[in-house]
């Protein structure tokens, strides 16, 4: 269950860092408004991957809980 979480905040991450390389590659050929389009696109994609990280890891510790709860160790 976790790990589908984790992936999604891995996607995001991915989408972000693709969108700032992009935004950086615009900015280095002097074409300001397409780099100013994915910056924006990049803070978006930030903002997704910080929200799916912050629930993967609430879902983790649901888990790490649950296996507590079962005789598994924390």
């Amino acid at each position: 269950m976790s790990k589908d979480a984790h992936n999604k905040a891995a996607e995001h991450h991915d989408n972000a860092s693709k969108a700032h390389r992009t935004a950086a590659e615009h900015h280095e050929k002097g074409d300001h408004e397409n780099a100013q389009k994915h910056s924006k696109a990049a803070h978006e994609h930030s903002e997704q991957a910080h929200q799916s990280s912050k629930q993967a890891h609430e879902k983790s510790q649901q888990h790490a809980g649950q296996t507590v709860g079962q005789g598994g160790k924390k």
